[in-house]
């Protein structure tokens, strides 16, 4: 599975800050992209997993030695089970098949609400910053804007740069899809948010969290 540290690659991490600083240059919002590994360890997919998995090895097992004995399958499926646990603890992609797209939008969307937070980005001057949410497990990418923009900017709007993102990283072009998402960030914010003269950077122009 790809992480956040390896998604982009260097280059690429270079010329999506450059982005950032050319589209800050017109308007006094702030734009952070942020790229995360996952936004949540998914427990319970992990313990389905493990229960389906070890009941049906535990079966096959039993089967194979010829045994009817409950003991037998019982022995067996909790060894299964726990070998299983760790297999999908340390290989996480082994969870997608148990988890549908309706959780992960979830974790996405509360994660990218936490790190809006975390990182600073509720706290600027005028209240003026979009996160631009990464998030490489799931494949999926959120944005979201402070007050002082959703107050004249229709949410909405922001489902067009989310598309766009989304598309072109499913392209296999990732650092040129958010250097697009980030160009159309800035072009929305101008027309509102025009650059002030005492206008300072105040927030990252890239994080990239790193995996636990």
């Amino acid at each position: 599975m790809r992480n956040a540290e390896t998604f982009l690659t260097q280059a690429e991490q270079d010329a999506l800050v450059q982005c950032v600083q050319a589209a800050e240059s017109t308007t006094s919002g702030e734009i952070v992209p942020v790229i995360a590994t996952m936004s949540y360890d998914y427990p319970r997919a992990g313990l389905i997993g493990s229960l389906i998995l070890g009941a049906l090895a535990a079966v096959a097992l039993t089967l194979a030695l010829g045994r009817e004995d409950m003991w037998v399958f019982l022995a067996l499926f909790l060894a299964l089970f726990l070998c299983f646990s760790r297999l999908f603890d340390a290989f996480p992609a082994l969870k997608r098949p148990f988890l549908s797209k309706r959780e992960m939008r979830e974790e996405v969307a509360e994660a990218a609400f936490t790190a809006f937070h975390a990182h600073g980005l509720h706290d600027t001057r005028d209240k003026t910053g979009i996160i631009l949410y990464v998030s490489v497990y799931e494949r999926s990418v959120q944005v979201l804007a402070d007050k002082g923009i959703n107050d004249l900017v229709n949410p909405q709007a922001w489902e067009e740069v989310v598309a766009m993102v989304t598309e072109g990283i499913r392209a296999g072009r990732p650092g040129q899809a958010l250097c697009k998402g980030v160009t159309r960030c800035g072009e929305m914010l101008s027309e509102r948010f025009p650059i002030k003269p005492d206008d300072t950077d105040e927030l990252p122009n890239l994080i990239i969290e790193k995996a636990d």
